[in-house]
């Protein structure tokens, strides 16, 4: 085994734990809510790691991951292969076969993957498969192959979601709307949140999105962008401030097109670990009214997996 792959029993040098107590939130969500991303590590012992991961968790059950659901008010959640277990996605599949109807997955896929395969994952509840273009998350998958196997997903009318960083999108564009399926956007193309939200980076970004009506986004993971932090002084509930403008934009513009998740448990964060409780929070001041918060929460997420 390569010296740099971390065994199954060592956690990645300072891997931050998820919250086991995370706050209640104080906003209400609309009946029928959807935690659009989210993931399960493991547990290791019952589900093995991948030995060409980059990194090593700590579990994150399904039993934990549909408490937070229960304790947070959502009704459903979507569930999205980690990385860690690389296109082994039967820790996916199990939760949700165990979800009662109540999960839909985004597998992680070979070129090599059977028809077979793809419909027992279809008939276990997924309804996706991801790509994942940050360098230091995976290695480079050639683009023709993500290209195949995004043909053979859409007659199952699977989506595919994308995650890269916002300077790599430029190289991407091509590439993003030549596929045959709607694309989905993990956390609004990581843009940087120092910078306008009117300026020309996530400028291209919107402009992604208003030229490509199959591209849709998920509004999520403030914690990873935000520069001013999560800090509730006095009761405040309102974290993550910098990152409001761009998200808000986004369910403004493309209110038929968002989806939002908490992202638990959270994997590779260094600094802090977030909050649930807060993070339901922050959807008010990104969608600040019942429309588009049930458009961001229920409509949206149910007509594209349960529909």
């Amino acid at each position: 085994m390569d010296s740099k792959i971390p065994t199954a029993s060592t956690k990645t040098p300072g891997w931050l734990d998820w919250r086991a107590h995370p706050s209640r939130p104080r906003f209400k969500l609309p009946p029928g809510a959807v935690d659009a991303h989210c993931h399960v590590f493991g547990p290791g012992n019952e589900f093995p790691y991948a030995p060409e991961r980059k990194y090593t968790p700590c579990d994150a059950s399904k039993h934990q991951l549909f408490a937070l659901r229960d304790h947070l008010g959502f009704a459903r959640n979507v569930i999205v292969q980690a990385t860690c277990h690389g296109t082994d996605n039967r820790a996916l599949v199990n939760a949700l076969m165990h979800s009662n109807e109540r999960a839909r997955g985004v597998a992680t896929v070979r070129r090599d993957v059977t028809d077979a395969a793809l419909e027992a994952l279809h008939v276990g509840g997924v309804r996706g498969v991801r790509f994942n273009f940050v360098k230091r998350l995976v290695d480079f998958t050639p683009k023709d192959e993500l290209k195949e196997i995004a043909g053979r997903i859409a007659p199952l009318g699977w989506h595919v979601v994308v995650y890269f960083e916002a300077a790599d999108l430029p190289e991407l564009w091509n590439f993003f709307t030549a596929l045959p399926a709607i694309v989905v956007v993990d956390h609004m193309g990581r843009p940087d949140v120092t910078k306008p939200v009117d300026g020309p980076e996530f400028e291209r970004f919107v402009r992604l999105l208003r030229e490509h009506p199959n591209v849709w986004c998920k509004v999520t993971c403030p914690e990873r962008l935000s520069v001013s932090g999560p800090p509730a002084v006095n009761g405040e509930r309102n974290p993550y401030r910098d990152v409001v403008p761009f998200a808000r934009r986004i369910v403004e513009t493309f209110p038929d097109r968002v989806l939002w998740g908490t992202d638990w448990p959270h994997p590779n964060l260094k600094d802090h670990m977030p909050d649930d409780g807060l993070l339901v929070d922050f959807i008010p001041h990104i969608a600040v009214t019942f429309e588009l918060q049930r458009k961001l929460l229920v409509d949206n997420p149910m007509r594209l997996y349960w529909s």
